[in-house]
């Protein structure tokens, strides 16, 4: 390590960098494209605001995954936050054998959005977007996403974090005496 002013630095390695971004806690989402027999999903947390004028996202997927040529031929995609209550979702569509066409659909109980791409109901918040850009990043692909539609869900949900390489949650808020 080699001291910079007050800071520690290693020299950087994939391992050193994944285990310090594993420090930064983020939320998880399930990304759609389609609906009905042309459904595909998988558990994400790579979620950006980009733009309030226009309102953009971002998204980020492998760059030869099975994600990316789908939306890029649809030119549609959604983002679902999840709850606390949908963490076996989370786990679910991460595994390489996850659910695909009509039983993804029934799995999630989802519905077809604005953009045709399958939206959870009862998510903490969804995003139906059109492809704004695709972005080339190292091993990976950056989705832009033009925002269509947004829904809300209920006050009350609790969203679904990751943090240090595994699910967490908030903690709960302590009442005012």
């Amino acid at each position: 390590m080699a001291p910079t002013g007050n800071a520690l630095l290693t020299a950087p390695d994939a391992t050193a960098f994944r285990t310090a971004m594993g420090t930064f806690p983020t939320g998880v989402t399930l990304l759609t494209q389609g609906f009905g027999s042309d459904t595909i999903v998988m558990t994400l947390n790579s979620l950006t605001s980009v733009s309030l004028e226009p309102l953009l996202l971002l998204v980020s997927v492998k760059a030869d995954g099975r994600m990316r040529p789908w939306i890029e031929r649809a030119g549609s995609f959604a983002v679902n936050v999840l709850t606390e209550e949908q963490q076996d979702l989370a786990s679910e569509f991460a595994r390489p054998d996850r659910p695909v066409g009509q039983a993804a659909v029934r799995r999630l109980g989802a519905v077809e959005g604005v953009t045709g791409d399958a939206l959870l109901p009862g998510a903490a918040a969804s995003f139906a977007c059109r492809l704004e850009n695709v972005v080339e990043a190292g091993d990976h692909a950056l989705l832009i996403g033009r925002v269509a539609a947004v829904h809300q869900g209920p006050p009350e949900a609790r969203p679904l974090l990751f943090h240090g390489g595994r699910f967490a949650r908030l903690p709960q808020a302590r009442e005012a005496a």
